[in-house]
């Protein structure tokens, strides 16, 4: 019988965007470029992301599960399963299915809750959704939130600075204890630098700093996200990952501000693609 799993595979559930470098056109170059081979899931398609005035959209939920069905058939077997942005209740339990048909014990679960940002939910953030996501991020492996969705995700009230080790330490323990053994939360400010708290079950917890450049832009989420997946398929130590990831992003903002990409453009990483391994 033929086996379509000789090669690492990742599979990349979340929406296209064929404009803005966002979600899967990310994920599928720099998964591919870390020598895996990239698996998208749909989970809806745009023009162009929605942080333009104007864009096309398709909601693809009901054709997600017999798209996964087809997976099925062929007997598909994945060395990793990321998944982002989730635009629905619906949405967040085929996931659920997804990783309980796909995930085995070798191999590894990432969850990005693409919640919020800047102390608030998004607008298509029901507190239904919220309780379906802390289902999700049982399933989790490696778990990757920004601040606001750490606190979202423990119902700890946000705040803007001022966060004490023992603090992101507390987040957390009470993220891990729902299933993740790693977990970074992304975005800290630190005054002139912005940090990651990285967390790992038994070891010494770590916060990582890097000089904070230029304005937030579409997109770093997914590059940080789809190389931290591919590191952990790779075998690469989680802390060397959320490193090589930030300082990567970070050399393409300033590329990105040399060339005067609008911030609704993204990041310009391809210039460096070539140099992730």
């Amino acid at each position: 019988m033929t086996s379509h799993n000789h090669q690492k595979k990742i599979a990349v559930i979340n929406d296209i965007s064929g404009f803005g470098r966002c979600s899967i056109a990310v994920a599928l170059p720099i998964i591919s470029a870390m020598k895996i081979q990239c698996c998208p899931v749909p989970t809806s398609i745009f023009s162009n992301h929605t942080g333009f005035s104007s864009f096309f959209f398709e909601n693809y939920t009901d054709r997600m599960q017999p798209y996964i069905d087809e997976w099925k058939k062929l007997g598909l077997q994945f060395s990793g399963i990321c998944t982002g942005f989730l635009g629905s209740k619906e949405q967040i339990q085929i996931v659920i299915r997804f990783l309980q048909d796909f995930g085995r014990d070798d191999n590894w679960i990432l969850v990005d809750p693409v919640m919020g940002d800047y102390g608030k939910p998004y607008a298509t953030y029901t507190a239904e959704m919220c309780q379906e996501m802390k289902k999700l991020v049982g399933y989790a492996d490696i778990l990757t939130p920004n601040l606001t969705e750490a606190c979202l995700l423990t119902d700890t009230p946000y705040r803007p600075d001022r966060w004490r080790k023992k603090d992101l330490r507390q987040l957390a323990e009470t993220l891990c204890a729902e299933g993740p053994e790693k977990i970074v939360i992304t975005g800290i400010p630190q005054g002139e630098f912005i940090a990651n708290y990285c967390y790992e079950k038994g070891e010494k917890p770590a916060i990582l700093r890097t000089h904070r450049v230029g304005t937030q832009r579409s997109g770093t989420g997914d590059i940080f996200s789809a190389i931290v997946a591919a590191d952990a398929v790779n075998g690469v130590p989680f802390r060397e990952s959320v490193k090589k990831a930030s300082n990567f992003i970070k050399k393409c903002i300033l590329r990105s501000i040399e060339m005067d990409l609008p911030l609704t453009d993204g990041v310009c990483f391809e210039e460096f693609l070539c140099k992730l391994k």
